[in-house]
């Protein structure tokens, strides 16, 4: 689930959350301020099908990079694989999130990991919750007017809202 180290006596903290994947990656940046919850950036990064796999890792390492230098996140909080029924998807995502942790980790950001269920249970309190409820949920908690397109930033926000929850339910054991 973690890698880091959590600061529970932060009043506020910067979450860079990740949605991996090699085709889309959705990213969202979000700050928790004595309990409010603000989003400060999402999207995605995409890359071309036509290029070689090395040159689109790298893609969304550089794209990765940039983000990180604009939003100076402290944390990160990447979706972990858990299931997959096709293996050659389970291959690509795995290279992603491969690329994606070295870019983190030499970026000095920490790291950490949560499972589509651990993300479905912080975010609806259920976790088989499908992928509408969470995107209403996101929706809900930052207030949006809609939900974030494509799918993978709406995940990516969800995964850094976990991240945030998490980091609550932690810091009461500390």
């Amino acid at each position: 689930m973690k890698r880091g180290t959590l600061n529970a006596s932060r009043s506020t903290i910067r979450v860079l959350g990740i949605d991996p994947g090699t085709a889309t990656t959705g990213w969202a940046v979000l700050e928790e301020k004595d309990g409010e919850i603000f989003s400060l950036g999402y999207g995605h990064i995409s890359t071309s099908p036509k290029n070689r796999a090395a040159k689109r890792l790298k893609e969304v390492s550089d794209d990765l990079k940039k983000i990180i230098n604009k939003y100076h996140p402290q944390e990160s909080a990447v979706e972990d694989i858990f299931f997959f029924k096709n293996v050659k998807t389970a291959v690509k995502v795995s290279q992603s999130r491969g690329a994606i942790l070295l870019t983190l980790e030499s970026s000095k950001v920490s790291i950490y990991e949560y499972t589509p269920l651990q993300i479905k249970q912080a975010i609806t309190g259920y976790g088989r919750a499908d992928k509408n409820q969470i995107q209403q949920m996101v929706k809900s908690i930052l207030k949006l007017k809609n939900i974030p397109k494509p799918d993978d930033t709406a995940d990516a926000i969800a995964v850094a809202l976990c991240h945030l929850q998490s980091r609550k339910m932690l810091g009461l054991y500390k």
